[in-house]
């Protein structure tokens, strides 16, 4: 696992999309797993800028993490008033770059069979050959995606219930802004599991921010646990890039070990 420490977001913005582009330009045919959410946009504005210098989404294929059940995509409605996740993906990148439209799955929000569903998406990545890389962001209580704490550490695709946690984080970052009303907040997702995340061959988390800085340092430094389900990520045995900036890695018990570390891989050209 590579920790990587940047001194503010805007610098761990632009690492993480250099990371992202990497793939893309090694693997112009990649499957990339993407995530929603504040701290995701900077590494999307970055890769916008990377695409009209000539980088090419045309052959990239995509699998975002979630979705709140209920709730689609209106591109008739202002950005503020549609809060689905495909419209923030839609406004934040795709509508930006040249990525094909077939190419782009989100899980469905409206579907009548969110089990049949579940079941589809979860095939969907496996025909696509599964996911080279994972983007993952890192909620207040340390889970990924719509993994509640207590989540399995093998779960699927699948709906999930959302905590108080959760629906407060989202209703500040969302749903204030468009002032609607707490109580009409989706209080169901589907998300990727923890077991399909794990899946994927490679993995990248981004975090920013002291609010975070405690359930990083659970995250990567304390017991794999269900009730922190991130902490799953030291099971994972492909390539792991942890980005963060200062303020999120401020409670790392290692924090010096890994700038050392990073420090030596450079000059090793590792």
């Amino acid at each position: 696992m590579d920790i990587i420490i940047r001194e503010n977001y805007e610098q761990m913005s632009q690492y993480a999309a250099e990371i992202i582009a990497g793939y893309v330009k090694s693997k112009p045919d990649c499957v990339l797993g993407l995530a929603t959410g504040a701290t995701p946009i900077g590494t999307y504005k970055e890769l916008i800028r990377m695409h009209r210098e000539g980088l090419d989404f045309s052959q990239v294929r995509t699998f975002n993490l979630d979705e709140y059940l209920g709730v689609g995509i209106d591109l008739d409605k202002p950005y503020n008033m549609d809060q689905s996740y495909a419209r923030f993906m839609h406004e934040e990148l795709f509508k930006h770059i040249n990525i094909k439209k077939e190419n782009i799955h989100i899980p469905d929000g409206q579907t009548k069979d969110p089990k049949k569903f579940c079941m589809w998406y979860e095939e969907e990545i496996k025909k696509a050959g599964g996911i080279d890389l994972q983007l993952l962001g890192l909620g207040g209580d340390g889970h990924w995606g719509f993994n509640e704490p207590g989540s399995s550490l093998g779960s699927r695709t699948r709906v999930q219930a959302l905590t108080e946690q959760t629906l407060d984080d989202n209703y500040v970052a969302f749903y204030k802004k468009a002032n609607v009303d707490r109580s009409q907040m989706p209080h169901f997702a589907i998300t990727m599991g923890i077991g399909t995340i794990l899946d994927a061959k490679n993995i990248l988390m981004i975090v920013n921010g002291s609010k975070k800085a405690d359930t990083v340092s659970k995250c990567l430094e304390g017991p794999i646990t269900s009730q922190i389900t991130a902490s799953a990520i030291q099971l994972h045995s492909g390539d792991i890039s942890v980005v963060l900036d200062e303020a999120a890695a401020s409670k790392l018990i290692r924090y010096d070990h890994y700038r050392h570390v990073e420090k030596m891989k450079s000059q090793y050209g590792l």
